[in-house]
């Protein structure tokens, strides 16, 4: 590169804002030649174009028109990441407010643009510590800025201006803060990085500061007025930020967002709280209802297949037809008999039911009576839990025999092991109580299983019920696979026999598919219901984080004027949602397990699996990344100076 070209180099500069009466020029052609190595102080009344000016030279702002050129190359044609990293590697911006940020330590904020260059903590710890030190301040590295002294938090900013290793120093009033001897102190401490080769620019109002400096640049209005000249100034040198690193890498920036992320939560900690709360319910509230729902589901289901998913059910009467089965006279023991007959079918069981009186000596009780066949065990995958279950020879000869359920035979029996051999009276006749049904319980839909009666259908018919047709026919199939086939050809059998359909068949399977749908469909709803809160939740995150934007306006600018990139904005955001919405799914998910282990303790089916905690955690992680892309964009896309004038 030519020796000869110049470090900073303006033509004709010009910036201007609003347009037509209301058109403010805070620049107004300005050229100017800095070169490497020189103290200038640029001077002038507020009003004059000073800040606008600083505000160009360190790449913060571009002109509306003319050219600023650093080492001959326009930045005109540099987008916002080579603006950031032009910052990042070349400038060090000592602000007048001295923008330092109040939730992390002296060091911490000495690191901030050492962060945006990619150095490790290590790396970086060691360069902060290392200034702090030069510049008196060895034991106040981990104090926060309201624990320091004006002098001291200008001090820092000045450690930060340098971390870098900046080869121009840009310092915006650097004194208009401090009393004398700390404004002296200042200017003698740029004196001596001045000394040390790096270029220093001062902007201020005070001529006596400005006197400090080898050359002076007068503004008034918007144009150079008056210029000392080039003075002291060193040969140009190779530009430091083409070979400098180009930043953190993917993973060091994840590792730093994280970090700053949990730094910031933890400053506004109430705030923080109430934000998880809206996810922590969200997530909560889909892992509980989708485990009862899930848990419901498995209890319908259990019920249903415990009445046997091999089954297929005959009722009389045409399809569509609402009439109680039992009044309808179409299907005949004969039926269940050819029925039986068919070619995978391990039992038809004819029944006939009906409710009656049994007595044993002065205590009656009244149950549910059915007629039914010697098969009704296989067909129902019922056992007994005392005696036996009556035989076909009983069938066949009409004997007056009963088993009876657990809640009848508590009703009639001190002891319900010693009924079986006892006599019942039913229907004026006796019968002996020939085994106890092993008990059931309850069914899906309330009803005592084991309230029940059980007769030969034979000896109901003609002893109790006074009628020869059937309530159903229960037909027990060997191979479910080949069920439907089955239910086929019963179905062509009875139209053969009744010449007409006057019967319906049901299949256990189509039954137990209709369930799990309407079940399916119920924890759809459930878990739909418990969506919402976590939309809502998500809402929240959203303006909570807008809130954020805005209250951390001033951060994000002295964070994009030491260096960061927009992506680096914008991960650092969106890291700080997804934290939240990750804090809140793990906390929820165990709320969610407790609220379930709570419920299924007090008898309710909850059933626990892992997928709707990860669905949930997810839709947590999901719904932070969605709803903090906006406020992330929004944070990433300020304009640094606007975001620096903050207050």
């Amino acid at each position: 590169m030519d020796t000869d070209t110049p470090l900073i180099r303006l033509e004709g500069v010009k910036r201007y804002f609003g347009s037509g009466d209301t058109e403010v020029r805070a620049l107004d052609g300005v050229s100017l030649t800095i070169r490497s190595g020189e103290f200038v102080a640029i001077v002038g009344q507020s009003g004059s174009g000073k800040s606008t000016l600083m505000n160009i030279l360190g790449c913060l702002d571009r002109p509306t028109g003319g050219t600023y050129c650093i080492r001959g190359e326009d930045i005109a044609h540099l987008d916002a990441d080579d603006l950031a990293a032009l910052r990042r590697q070349t400038f060090g911006f000592i602000f007048q407010r001295y923008n330092l940020l109040s939730s992390i330590t002296a060091t911490e904020n000495v690191e901030i643009p050492a962060v945006y260059a990619g150095l490790s903590t290590a790396e970086r710890r060691e360069k902060a510590t290392a200034l702090l030190n030069r510049l008196g301040l060895s034991d106040r590295g981990g104090h926060t800025p309201n624990q320091l002294s004006g002098g001291q938090q200008q001090r820092v900013a000045v450690a930060r201006a340098l971390v870098n290793d900046a080869e121009v120093v840009l310092a915006d009033e650097p004194t208009g803060a401090l009393d004398s001897g700390s404004s002296d102190e200042l200017l003698g401490l740029l004196e001596e990085l001045h000394g040390s080769g790096r270029t220093i620019i001062l902007i201020t109002h005070d001529h006596a500061v400005a006197a400090r400096a080898q050359r002076m640049i007068e503004l008034k209005d918007g144009r150079v007025i008056s210029d000392t000249g080039t003075s002291d100034a060193r040969p140009a040198q190779e530009a430091p930020y083409r070979h400098a690193r180009s930043g953190p890498s993917f993973v060091g920036q994840m590792i730093e967002s994280v970090k700053m992320a949990f730094r910031s939560l933890r400053a506004n900690l109430f705030r923080t709280a109430l934000t998880l709360l809206g996810v922590i319910i969200g997530v909560a509230a889909v892992v509980a209802m989708l485990a009862i729902g899930q848990g419901s589901q498995r209890e319908v289901m259990s019920r249903f297949e415990s009445m046997g998913s091999n089954l297929l059910f005959v009722r009389p009467g045409a399809p569509g037809t609402r009439m109680r089965g039992d009044a309808i006279a179409t299907l005949t023991l004969a039926d269940a008999d050819s029925l039986g007959e068919l070619d995978n079918v391990l039992a038809a069981v004819p029944s006939r039911s009906g409710s009656a009186t049994l007595r044993v000596g002065s205590e009656d009780y009244r149950t549910t009576i059915e007629g039914v066949s010697a098969d009704w065990p296989i067909a129902q995958n019922r056992g007994l839990k005392y005696g036996t279950f009556f035989t076909k020879d009983d069938v066949t000869h009409r004997v007056g025999v009963v088993v009876l359920g657990t809640t009848t035979a508590g009703n009639l029996f001190d002891n319900v092991e010693g009924a079986v051999g006892q006599y019942v009276f039913l229907g004026g006749a006796p019968f002996e109580v020939a085994g106890i049904l092993e008990e059931k319980g309850a069914s899906s839909w309330g009803q005592d299983q084991d309230d029940v009666a059980l007769v030969p259908i034979t000896t109901g018919m003609m002893r109790l019920f006074g009628q020869s047709y059937l309530s159903s026919i229960t037909i027990a199939v060997d191979d479910t696979d080949r069920i439907s086939d089955t239910e086929t050809e019963a179905n062509e059998l009875l139209l053969e026999r009744h010449g007409t359909e006057d019967f319906q068949i049901r299949n256990t399977a189509s039954i137990l598919e209709s369930v799990q749908d309407t079940q399916n469909s119920f924890s759809i709803l459930l878990g739909s219901v418990a969506s919402i809160s976590l939309l809502v939740g998500g809402i929240g995150v959203m303006n909570i984080m807008l809130v954020s934007v805005s209250e951390r306006t001033r951060e994000i600018g002295v964070r994009m004027a030491t260096g960061a990139r927009r992506s680096d904005i914008l991960m650092q955001f969106l890291i700080e949602a997804l934290v939240v919405g990750g804090l809140g799914g793990i906390a929820g998910v165990l709320i969610g397990f407790g609220v379930c282990f709570v419920l299924s303790v007090n008898g309710m089916p909850v059933a626990v699996t892992v997928m709707p905690a990860i669905l949930a955690f997810t839709s947590a992680m999901v719904t932070g990344l969605v709803f903090g892309l906006l406020p992330a964009r929004k944070a990433a896309h300020l304009d640094p100076v606007t975001a620096l004038a903050s207050e």
